[in-house]
């Protein structure tokens, strides 16, 4: 089972949808507050709809206390626009850790400098950068994709 990590989520929106795309993939949610949201928003469960009882989901109270369950931070995968690696050039593996940031400015310095492994979604020099909901599809999906090929 794969791991989504969602650093301090501003939008209820996109967390319904990543967390419905989550049961749709077997995959666990993790969310690390604060949230920019009420965890039981009207938003985040009509984005979710009646999926969220389905959803494998764990709420952090900061960074340090998700960090503390981590079993293999090598497994620990952070996404950023600033990153030199694609998420295409990874072979990723059952249990990881796929950590996206918040909407309004991505994961922090200080996030990104506890971890080793930055990936990034190649994309046209048009945009700045992918919506949050958007990413966790890509990066989940070719994820899946490859521990499929593996089993």
């Amino acid at each position: 089972m794969l791991n989504v990590v969602l650093v301090e989520p501003e939008i209820p929106n996109n967390t319904g949808n990543i967390g419905r795309l989550c049961v749709g993939t077997e995959s666990r949610l993790h969310l690390i507050h604060p949230f920019g949201f009420v965890i039981n928003d009207k938003n985040l469960k009509r984005s979710g709809l009646d999926y969220w009882v389905h959803l494998d989901v764990t709420e952090y109270q900061n960074i340090e206390e998700w960090i503390q369950q981590i079993p293999d931070q090598s497994r620990v995968f952070l996404m950023s626009s600033h990153a030199e690696k694609s998420y295409l050039e990874t072979d990723f593996q059952d249990g990881d850790w796929l950590v996206f940031g918040k909407e309004s400015i991505g994961l922090s310095q200080e996030v990104l400098a506890r971890f080793e492994n930055h990936l990034t979604i190649p994309m046209s020099k048009l945009i700045r950068s992918f919506n949050i909901a958007n990413s966790v599809a890509f990066v989940l999906g070719e994820a899946k994709r490859q521990i499929g090929l593996k089993v």
